[in-house]
Protein backbone atom coordinates (compact mmCIF):
# COMPACT_ATOMS: atom_id res chain seq x y z
CA UNK A 1 0.00 0.00 0.00
CA UNK A 2 1.40 3.73 -0.91
CA UNK A 3 2.41 5.85 1.66
CA UNK A 4 -0.55 8.13 1.24
CA UNK A 5 -2.95 5.56 1.01
CA UNK A 6 -1.68 4.66 4.40
CA UNK A 7 -2.28 8.03 5.63
CA UNK A 8 -5.61 8.05 4.19
CA UNK A 9 -6.58 4.95 5.81
CA UNK A 10 -5.29 6.33 9.20
CA UNK A 11 -6.73 9.46 8.58
CA UNK A 12 -10.18 8.14 7.67
CA UNK A 13 -10.32 6.39 11.30
CA UNK A 14 -9.57 9.67 13.14
CA UNK A 15 -11.41 11.65 11.48
CA UNK A 16 -15.00 12.12 13.75
CA UNK A 17 -12.76 12.82 16.51
CA UNK A 18 -10.83 15.41 14.92
CA UNK A 19 -13.69 17.39 13.96
CA UNK A 20 -14.81 16.79 17.75
CA UNK A 21 -11.56 17.92 18.89
CA UNK A 22 -11.30 21.44 16.80
CA UNK A 23 -15.12 21.87 17.11
CA UNK A 24 -14.16 21.49 20.77
CA UNK A 25 -11.49 24.32 20.68
CA UNK A 26 -13.21 26.75 18.36
CA UNK A 27 -17.21 26.16 19.02
CA UNK A 28 -17.75 26.44 15.27
CA UNK A 29 -18.47 23.19 13.19
CA UNK A 30 -17.73 25.64 9.85
CA UNK A 31 -14.35 26.19 11.23
CA UNK A 32 -14.11 22.68 12.44
CA UNK A 33 -14.69 20.96 9.20
CA UNK A 34 -12.08 23.33 7.31
CA UNK A 35 -9.50 22.81 10.41
CA UNK A 36 -9.64 18.92 9.53
CA UNK A 37 -9.01 19.42 6.22
CA UNK A 38 -6.28 21.54 6.76
CA UNK A 39 -4.92 18.61 8.82
CA UNK A 40 -5.50 16.10 6.41
CA UNK A 41 -3.17 18.41 3.50
CA UNK A 42 -0.44 19.23 6.44
CA UNK A 43 -0.33 15.74 7.31
CA UNK A 44 0.28 14.68 3.77
CA UNK A 45 3.05 17.49 3.21
CA UNK A 46 4.61 15.83 6.35
CA UNK A 47 4.21 12.22 6.12
CA UNK A 48 7.54 11.64 4.36
CA UNK A 49 8.83 12.83 7.69
CA UNK A 50 6.90 11.26 10.51
CA UNK A 51 8.93 8.37 10.70
CA UNK A 52 6.74 6.84 13.55
CA UNK A 53 8.11 9.06 16.40
CA UNK A 54 4.83 8.71 17.77
CA UNK A 55 1.35 7.24 17.45
CA UNK A 56 -0.62 8.30 14.46
CA UNK A 57 -3.49 9.53 16.41
CA UNK A 58 -1.02 11.89 18.56
CA UNK A 59 0.84 12.95 15.50
CA UNK A 60 -2.30 13.89 13.94
CA UNK A 61 -3.95 15.53 17.07
CA UNK A 62 -0.48 17.79 16.97
CA UNK A 63 -1.16 18.93 13.48
CA UNK A 64 -4.84 19.58 14.03
CA UNK A 65 -4.20 21.35 17.43
CA UNK A 66 -1.40 23.54 16.29
CA UNK A 67 -3.33 25.12 13.32
CA UNK A 68 -6.80 25.79 15.98
CA UNK A 69 -3.91 27.43 18.12
CA UNK A 70 -3.27 29.48 15.30
CA UNK A 71 -6.51 29.90 13.91
CA UNK A 72 -7.27 31.32 17.50
CA UNK A 73 -4.71 33.64 17.88
CA UNK A 74 -6.35 37.94 18.41
CA UNK A 75 -9.58 35.78 18.10
CA UNK A 76 -12.68 37.57 20.23
CA UNK A 77 -14.32 34.63 22.22
CA UNK A 78 -17.08 32.63 20.46
CA UNK A 79 -20.32 32.96 22.59
CA UNK A 80 -24.42 32.30 23.11
CA UNK A 81 -26.40 35.79 24.03
CA UNK A 82 -26.64 34.19 27.93
CA UNK A 83 -22.74 35.00 27.97
CA UNK A 84 -22.95 38.27 26.97
CA UNK A 85 -25.39 39.73 29.53
CA UNK A 86 -27.94 39.03 31.56
CA UNK A 87 -31.61 38.27 30.97
CA UNK A 88 -33.34 41.19 29.13
CA UNK A 89 -30.54 43.02 28.31
CA UNK A 90 -28.87 43.38 25.11
CA UNK A 91 -25.39 43.36 24.76
CA UNK A 92 -23.37 45.00 22.15
CA UNK A 93 -20.05 43.21 23.14
CA UNK A 94 -19.43 40.65 19.71
CA UNK A 95 -18.58 42.08 16.59
CA UNK A 96 -21.09 40.10 14.77
CA UNK A 97 -22.83 36.99 14.38
CA UNK A 98 -19.97 35.08 12.90
CA UNK A 99 -18.54 34.97 16.58
CA UNK A 100 -21.68 32.93 17.58
CA UNK A 101 -21.00 29.64 19.02
CA UNK A 102 -22.40 27.06 16.50
CA UNK A 103 -24.30 23.33 17.73
CA UNK A 104 -23.07 20.34 15.60
CA UNK A 105 -24.94 17.16 15.36
CA UNK A 106 -23.40 14.09 17.41
CA UNK A 107 -24.06 11.73 14.12
CA UNK A 108 -21.09 14.49 12.51
CA UNK A 109 -18.45 13.25 15.04
CA UNK A 110 -19.25 9.43 16.02
CA UNK A 111 -20.13 6.43 14.30
CA UNK A 112 -21.44 3.98 16.62
CA UNK A 113 -24.07 4.38 19.34
CA UNK A 114 -21.73 3.36 22.63
CA UNK A 115 -19.31 6.66 20.86
CA UNK A 116 -22.24 9.08 20.32
CA UNK A 117 -22.89 8.40 23.83
CA UNK A 118 -19.66 9.18 24.90
CA UNK A 119 -19.47 12.28 21.96
CA UNK A 120 -23.09 13.81 23.39
CA UNK A 121 -21.53 14.63 26.69
CA UNK A 122 -17.98 15.91 25.46
CA UNK A 123 -19.69 18.27 23.29
CA UNK A 124 -23.05 19.61 25.30
CA UNK A 125 -23.34 23.64 24.42
CA UNK A 126 -23.13 24.57 27.44
CA UNK A 127 -19.25 22.95 27.94
CA UNK A 128 -18.76 24.51 24.56
CA UNK A 129 -19.54 27.57 25.67
CA UNK A 130 -17.64 27.15 28.89
CA UNK A 131 -14.40 26.20 26.92
CA UNK A 132 -14.63 29.21 25.38
CA UNK A 133 -13.60 31.19 28.20
CA UNK A 134 -10.06 29.29 28.38
CA UNK A 135 -7.48 30.86 26.78
CA UNK A 136 -6.45 29.10 23.86
CA UNK A 137 -2.99 26.49 25.26
CA UNK A 138 -5.48 26.12 28.43
CA UNK A 139 -8.23 24.98 26.12
CA UNK A 140 -5.90 22.87 24.42
CA UNK A 141 -4.00 21.52 27.39
CA UNK A 142 -7.71 20.47 28.92
CA UNK A 143 -9.41 18.65 26.04
CA UNK A 144 -5.81 16.96 25.32
CA UNK A 145 -5.43 15.56 28.78
CA UNK A 146 -8.89 15.27 30.18
CA UNK A 147 -11.62 14.46 27.06
CA UNK A 148 -8.68 12.62 24.74
CA UNK A 149 -6.54 10.91 27.43
CA UNK A 150 -3.08 11.78 25.80
CA UNK A 151 -0.59 11.37 28.01
CA UNK A 152 0.90 14.34 29.99
CA UNK A 153 4.54 13.95 27.94
CA UNK A 154 2.78 13.95 24.25
CA UNK A 155 0.86 16.85 25.50
CA UNK A 156 3.84 18.50 26.23
CA UNK A 157 5.55 17.13 22.94
CA UNK A 158 2.28 18.41 21.20
CA UNK A 159 2.79 22.24 22.55
CA UNK A 160 6.17 22.06 22.88
CA UNK A 161 6.47 22.97 26.24
CA UNK A 162 7.39 21.14 29.75
CA UNK A 163 5.52 17.99 31.51
CA UNK A 164 5.13 20.30 34.71
CA UNK A 165 3.81 23.34 32.97
CA UNK A 166 1.34 20.76 31.03
CA UNK A 167 0.05 19.61 34.90
CA UNK A 168 0.16 23.57 35.85
CA UNK A 169 -1.54 24.77 33.28
CA UNK A 170 -3.90 21.89 33.47
CA UNK A 171 -4.92 22.67 37.61
CA UNK A 172 -5.63 26.15 35.90
CA UNK A 173 -7.60 25.34 33.74
CA UNK A 174 -9.72 22.56 35.46
CA UNK A 175 -10.48 25.14 37.84
CA UNK A 176 -11.76 28.07 35.14
CA UNK A 177 -14.07 25.67 33.61
CA UNK A 178 -15.41 24.88 36.88
CA UNK A 179 -16.35 28.33 37.38
CA UNK A 180 -17.81 29.27 34.21
CA UNK A 181 -19.56 25.93 32.37
CA UNK A 182 -22.68 25.01 34.67
CA UNK A 183 -22.76 21.57 36.56
CA UNK A 184 -24.72 19.07 34.40
CA UNK A 185 -27.78 18.66 37.89
CA UNK A 186 -30.36 16.35 36.57
CA UNK A 187 -29.84 16.68 32.77
CA UNK A 188 -31.50 13.46 30.88
CA UNK A 189 -30.10 11.63 28.23
CA UNK A 190 -31.91 12.30 25.55
CA UNK A 191 -32.90 8.19 25.23
CA UNK A 192 -34.29 8.33 28.74
CA UNK A 193 -38.33 8.54 28.27
CA UNK A 194 -39.09 11.77 30.41
CA UNK A 195 -36.66 13.15 27.75
CA UNK A 196 -38.52 12.16 24.74
CA UNK A 197 -42.05 12.91 26.71
CA UNK A 198 -40.37 16.85 26.80
CA UNK A 199 -39.51 16.76 23.40
CA UNK A 200 -42.52 15.09 21.82
CA UNK A 201 -44.28 17.91 23.20
CA UNK A 202 -41.87 20.65 22.45
CA UNK A 203 -42.37 19.69 18.80
CA UNK A 204 -45.92 19.46 19.35
CA UNK A 205 -46.38 22.82 20.18
CA UNK A 206 -43.81 24.05 17.96
CA UNK A 207 -46.02 22.76 14.93
CA UNK A 208 -49.02 23.90 16.24
CA UNK A 209 -48.04 27.37 16.86
CA UNK A 210 -49.26 26.95 20.63
CA UNK A 211 -47.27 28.87 23.09
CA UNK A 212 -49.08 28.03 25.55
CA UNK A 213 -48.33 24.28 25.14
CA UNK A 214 -44.59 25.10 25.01
CA UNK A 215 -44.62 26.43 28.24
CA UNK A 216 -46.62 23.81 29.79
CA UNK A 217 -43.00 21.27 28.58
CA UNK A 218 -40.79 24.64 30.14
CA UNK A 219 -39.32 24.19 33.73
CA UNK A 220 -40.27 27.22 36.15
CA UNK A 221 -36.91 28.75 35.64
CA UNK A 222 -36.14 27.99 32.19
CA UNK A 223 -33.97 30.18 30.22
CA UNK A 224 -34.53 30.82 26.42
CA UNK A 225 -31.95 32.18 23.38
CA UNK A 226 -31.82 32.84 20.18
CA UNK A 227 -28.63 33.34 18.16
CA UNK A 228 -27.90 35.38 16.63
CA UNK A 229 -30.54 37.73 18.60
CA UNK A 230 -28.44 39.39 22.01
CA UNK A 231 -31.11 39.41 24.25
CA UNK A 232 -31.92 36.11 26.34
CA UNK A 233 -34.60 35.52 28.42
CA UNK A 234 -35.19 33.33 31.81
CA UNK A 235 -38.21 32.39 33.50
CA UNK A 236 -41.40 30.18 32.08
CA UNK A 237 -43.13 33.61 31.66
CA UNK A 238 -40.52 35.44 29.90
CA UNK A 239 -39.91 32.55 27.48
CA UNK A 240 -43.32 31.99 26.46
CA UNK A 241 -43.78 36.03 25.55
CA UNK A 242 -40.91 36.47 23.68
CA UNK A 243 -42.08 33.26 21.64
CA UNK A 244 -45.45 33.93 20.39
CA UNK A 245 -44.85 36.22 17.47
CA UNK A 246 -42.08 33.59 16.35
CA UNK A 247 -43.91 30.45 16.86
CA UNK A 248 -43.73 27.85 13.35
CA UNK A 249 -40.03 29.61 12.28
CA UNK A 250 -36.99 27.36 10.77
CA UNK A 251 -34.53 27.27 13.29
CA UNK A 252 -32.29 24.56 15.26
CA UNK A 253 -33.34 24.04 18.49
CA UNK A 254 -30.96 22.37 21.30
CA UNK A 255 -32.56 21.42 24.44
CA UNK A 256 -31.89 21.32 28.05
CA UNK A 257 -34.27 18.35 29.06
CA UNK A 258 -34.60 17.86 33.12
CA UNK A 259 -36.86 15.78 35.11
CA UNK A 260 -39.10 18.57 36.30
CA UNK A 261 -39.28 20.07 32.82
CA UNK A 262 -36.93 22.02 29.46
CA UNK A 263 -34.43 24.14 31.95
CA UNK A 264 -32.80 25.63 28.69
CA UNK A 265 -34.15 26.40 24.77
CA UNK A 266 -31.09 27.76 22.37
CA UNK A 267 -32.30 28.34 19.09
CA UNK A 268 -30.68 29.08 15.89
CA UNK A 269 -32.37 30.48 13.14
CA UNK A 270 -29.14 30.37 10.41
CA UNK A 271 -30.56 29.25 7.47
CA UNK A 272 -27.60 27.45 6.17
CA UNK A 273 -27.33 25.62 9.42
CA UNK A 274 -31.01 24.65 9.08
CA UNK A 275 -29.85 23.30 6.06
CA UNK A 276 -26.96 21.14 7.10
CA UNK A 277 -28.72 19.78 10.27
CA UNK A 278 -31.33 18.10 8.25
CA UNK A 279 -29.52 15.97 6.17
CA UNK A 280 -28.36 14.00 9.38
CA UNK A 281 -31.22 14.23 11.24
CA UNK A 282 -33.50 12.32 8.71
CA UNK A 283 -30.54 10.16 8.27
Amino acid sequence: MASTEVLSTEFGSHRRALLAHCYRMLGSWDEAEDLVQDTYLRALQGWAKFENRSSVRTWLYRIATNACLTALEGRNRRALPSGLAGPGAASSDLAGPETWIQPIPTAAIAGDPAAIVTAREDVRLALIAGLQYLPPKQRAVLLLRDVLAIPAAEVADVLATSVPAVKSTLQRARARLGEVAPARDDVLEPTEPRARELLEGYMAAWVAGDPDAFGRVLRVDAALEAVPSRTWFAGKAACVAWTRPFFAGPGVAVLTPAADGIARVTVFGDPGLVARFQPLAQG
